[in-house]
């Protein structure tokens, strides 16, 4: 892009400079309200006057770019401020994977403490009915016996 306009300003500045200093005449600039006369050279008046279009063009380029730049600014305190947000956010979901993670494991252990209180279950419930089963094998025996 800089290369572009340096393509179309360079030989624009060059002819200006050329057409103000081929002109070398005195014009008298009248300003109305004023009563004010001034006298120069037409090259001084051509070169003053383009480089005056030249500041003011930039001067209202920039005055009507300030919306964009306001909102750029605004744009760059929310950038921040979403930035630390996310950053805090990110810190509490890896909290939270630590967190699944220990559950994960506590309810591995929680499920073997079920099925080893299921199995000693189970086994007490063997051993009742052997005891049961011992105690009716006894009356039996005992039954034809007698003491």
């Amino acid at each position: 892009m800089n290369f572009i306009k340096m393509l179309i300003g360079l030989p624009v500045i060059i002819i200006v400079l050329i057409f103000a200093f081929v002109n070398n005449d005195l014009v008298t600039f009248n300003l109305w309200p004023f009563y004010f006369e001034v006298t120069v050279s037409q090259s001084v008046a051509i070169v003053f006057f383009v480089l005056f279009g030249y500041i003011y063009g930039k001067f209202n380029s920039w005055l009507s770019y300030s919306p964009v730049r306001k909102a750029l600014r605004q744009q760059k305190k929310e950038n921040k401020k979403l930035s630390k947000e996310q950053v805090k956010l990110s810190e509490k979901v890896t909290d939270l994977e630590g967190s699944i993670t220990n559950l994960k494991e506590e309810a591995k252990d929680a499920k073997l403490a079920a099925k080893d209180a299921e199995d000693a279950a189970k086994a007490a419930e063997k051993e009742k009915k052997r005891a049961a089963f011992k105690e009716r094998l006894r009356n039996i025996f005992r039954f034809g016996r007698k003491d």
